[in-house]
């Protein structure tokens, strides 16, 4: 099943959830605009009151920003990253596969990489937008600011100059960094705590090898149709 034909939502909104298999999309819409910019094709791994994990395959075709005169957004010097025009491009996933995990309403997902051979990397905690459910899949908004934790359950800000960039830029306004900090605080307890997911053994988890790569659709960016419609 694609996401232009899945049209259950999670059980959040209680109707069926998505089904270990479905092809949903994973959006970001740009910072201070309503336009998505970022487009990922998953395959739903788990689809529950308490967890939606989906599995990012190598080699997917997605979306993501470039500069309208067709400078890689991060090859662009931090002063004028995000003051220059953007536009969008269609792109490949290379490397490994990406494991996303979020749970309802928190203002962050975790995702986990591993090397080629399937050894372990690293979690990464995005801190974003809680998602918001549709019938083709979940849009959220990156707050920039993220964590790398680490097997020995070390764990290190990233991307710190972004999100101070960000809101020089004007991306983000001083209430909202304040809340992305405090979600970021939150997030480093739950890792000094060891909650969940990170104890789950999501590390271990593999893609089923009969799940075929999603395809990305031609309306990638089309407005979310209402959950039951």
């Amino acid at each position: 099943m694609t996401a232009d034909t899945v049209e259950t939502t999670g059980t959040a909104g209680g109707t069926a959830p998505w089904a270990p298999g479905d092809h949903i999309l994973w959006r970001y819409r740009g910072n201070a605009t309503d336009r998505i910019h970022i487009c990922r094709p998953v395959t739903v791994v788990q689809d529950s009151p308490e967890l939606l994990a989906v599995w990012l395959a190598p080699g997917t075709a997605c979306v993501r920003p470039r500069l309208a005169d067709g400078t890689s957004v991060h090859r662009e010097p931090l002063p004028t990253r995000y003051t220059k025009p953007r536009t969008t491009a269609r792109s490949t996933w290379f490397g490994t596969g990406v494991l996303k995990l979020a749970r309802p309403d928190e203002p962050w997902s975790v995702w986990l990489f591993w090397e080629h051979d399937w050894r372990f990397k690293n979690w990464y905690v995005n801190l974003e937008e809680p998602r918001h459910r549709w019938s083709g899949g979940v849009d959220s908004e990156d707050h920039f600011l993220d964590i790398a934790v680490y097997p020995d359950r070390s764990w290190e800000w990233k991307d710190e100059d972004e999100f101070a960039q960000a809101q020089r830029a004007g991306l983000m306004a001083a209430e909202q960094a304040a809340r992305v900090r405090a979600a970021g605080r939150a997030a480093v307890e739950l890792i000094s705590s060891w909650g969940a997911p990170f104890q789950e053994g999501w590390e271990d988890w593999r893609p089923d090898p009969s799940w075929t790569v999603p395809a990305l659709p031609a309306d990638w960016d089309r407005a979310p149709k209402p959950l039951g419609s």
